[in-house]
């Protein structure tokens, strides 16, 4: 099932992609996909009347609504640094032992076409396409990896924005470098794990403003999803509607030489293989 939420900032109803143009709304039968909705694996249930309202054509029409991220703000975002051996040699890094972990603020996350905003005194806003994995049910001090994808509720289509100055040159964790207002933007959809359940070869895009940026695919992680959900859980509790950012392949702005980055007017496209597109304006941050 491809779950998505429809509606203006803080107004999203429940939805279900019927195709890349229709939904079917199911803000009757959900409140919302949030840590309830995903601890209870309501999805499962759901499948007999979702079909049966697309039997009956009860579809409506994405074009001209807005399409936020397919899930409510989680608990926590984790990201994982480093988990393409290309994209780490980019960036003069050794690939790491174990995983490399930073988190970013729930509050970034936004729908897949808002718009990302360079932050105030930013001149090294970059890119990062990602799969998102969204922890199904709590998960601490996992048995094995095997176990662990029993706690995976499914996948999604990421943008892991980064300003690399507030990063890597600002002292500190890689938090802050990643943790700006609309920096994750995240659908269109949320495929549940019965629907998608094989993510190791997935083919993945990044462009700015019509270049295309990144082209690889998920094959090319060195830890993969199952396996970052068991290591996660020996450090720290995972809820249910948690985001785990995987990591990006090569292609990022800090990779060229000379580096390349956003500006004010750029446009990103993304694509993951069966996880839909995104669009977003890039905007200079205002002052509102």
């Amino acid at each position: 099932m491809k779950l998505m939420r429809i509606g203006a900032v803080g107004h999203e109803r429940a939805a279900v992609a019927v195709d890349d143009s229709h939904y079917v709304d199911i803000s009757d039968l959900v409140a919302d996909f949030d840590a309830d909705f995903f601890q209870s694996e309501k999805w499962i249930e759901l499948g007999p009347e979702v079909q049966k309202r697309i039997e009956q054509k009860a579809f409506r029409k994405v074009e001209g609504q807005r399409i936020g991220a397919p899930f409510a703000r989680p608990h926590q975002i984790i990201c994982i640094g480093l988990n393409y051996a290309d994209h780490a040699k980019e960036s003069g890094a050794e690939v790491p032992p174990e995983p490399i972990i930073f988190t970013k603020a729930p509050n970034t996350l936004i729908g897949p076409n808002d718009s990302v905003i360079i932050p105030k005194n930013s001149l090294k806003c970059d890119w990062e396409v990602e799969l998102g994995v969204v922890i199904g049910k709590q998960a601490k001090y996992l048995s094995s990896p095997e176990e662990a994808a029993k706690h995976i509720a499914g996948y999604v289509l990421c943008n892991d924005v980064s300003e690399r100055e507030f990063q890597l040159e600002r002292q500190g964790q890689w938090s802050k470098g990643k943790s700006s207002e609309t920096f994750n933007p995240a659908g269109p959809w949320l495929v549940t794990r019965d629907e998608l359940s094989d993510v190791s070869d997935l083919k993945m895009s990044l462009s700015v403003s019509g270049q295309v940026r990144q082209n690889s695919s998920t094959a090319q992680m060195v830890f993969k999803p199952d396996f970052l959900v068991y290591y996660l859980s020996q450090f720290m509790v995972l809820e249910p509607g948690d985001l785990i950012n995987t990591g990006t392949p090569p292609g990022v702005g800090l990779g060229f030489k000379p580096p390349v980055y956003l500006k004010d007017g750029d446009v990103m496209q993304l694509e993951i293989e069966g996880l839909g597109r995104q669009t977003q304006p890039v905007v200079a941050y205002r002052g509102n």
